[in-house]
């Protein structure tokens, strides 16, 4: 359009098509730089949740920071591939605002989410402008979970999940804190942090007087070996937190334990086999 007016302008000498021509350049600088300043001083940081598992929607929290100390930045649209765009519509000067980006991932083992782009069409919506940033964000997709019975090994029987009575005990690893109802005694109680508050907390135990579960990935329903791993999963996810759990992979083993940091070992190692 402008163009169009600037050729007219100069076939027919007209000063006011001039004036016109002139205000829609100026505006059109002024404009692009306000956008560009709008996205200049943005810096994307992409956090990975610590369970990811295949075919399942994952949330990554997405922190932009605006390093600006004075301008804040307006109309923010974020994209990365395999995700859905999402918008943010002000991130303060020298602040940082968090949202969430929802990735599927088709299969297990290592990924990793390379670049991402910004982009808005402040302030006028006429022009959109973007910038490119590289990320180096690497994580460990688990195998998709494939509910299954218990396929152990030595005296470990099949059985379906909900056949065994779980109780709290007093041997395990920590799991949670809770509040103290008079029955737990008093070594349980979590002296430091009831100190902090009006009432008394206490400390919460997995039991470990139940049989270890052994899985043997060769034992595990499934016609391939993906559909093994992925019943494995599900069993060290059902499992892990209430009772110890084993692996047995490709003739080594991995001691039962019981607890997340041990769940997330299992899974790594899942996620993992047969992948180097």
């Amino acid at each position: 359009m402008t163009l169009l007016l600037g050729f007219s302008a100069v076939n027919t000498g007209n000063n006011l098509l001039f004036l016109v021509v002139s205000g829609l350049l100026a505006f059109m600088c002024v404009t692009g730089m306000a956008g560009m300043l709008n996205l200049k001083g943005l810096t994307p940081r992409l956090v990975a949740p610590e369970e990811i598992f295949a075919g399942s929607p994952a949330g990554f929290r997405l922190v932009l920071h605006n390093a600006k100390i004075r301008i804040p930045s307006f109309l923010i649209r974020l994209e990365c591939q395999g995700c859905r765009p999402v918008g943010i519509p002000l991130v303060p000067a020298g602040e940082s605002v968090s949202t969430t980006m929802g990735f599927t991932f088709p299969s297990r083992g290592e990924a990793r989410v390379t670049s991402i782009t910004i982009s808005s069409p402040f302030p006028v919506n006429f022009f959109t402008r973007y910038w490119t940033f590289s990320l180096d964000s690497s994580f460990v997709v688990f195998p998709r979970l494939l509910p299954g019975s218990a396929a152990g090994d030595g005296g470990e029987a099949r059985r379906q999940g909900g056949g065994v009575q779980l109780s709290r005990g007093l041997d395990g690893e920590l799991e949670r804190i809770s509040g103290y109802s008079g029955r737990e005694p008093l070594r349980m109680i979590h002296w430091k942090l009831s100190a902090r508050g009006d009432e008394l907390l206490v400390k919460e135990f997995g039991r470990q007087a139940m049989h270890p579960l052994i899985i043997d990935l060769e034992q595990q329903p499934g016609r391939t070996l993906e559909e093994r791993l992925s019943t494995a999963a599900w069993l060290v996810k059902h499992w892990v937190m209430q009772r110890p759990v084993g692996l047995k992979l490709a003739g080594r083993g991995i001691v039962a334990g019981t607890g997340h940091r041990h769940g997330m070992r299992l899974l790594t190692e899942l996620a993992l086999y047969d992948r180097h």
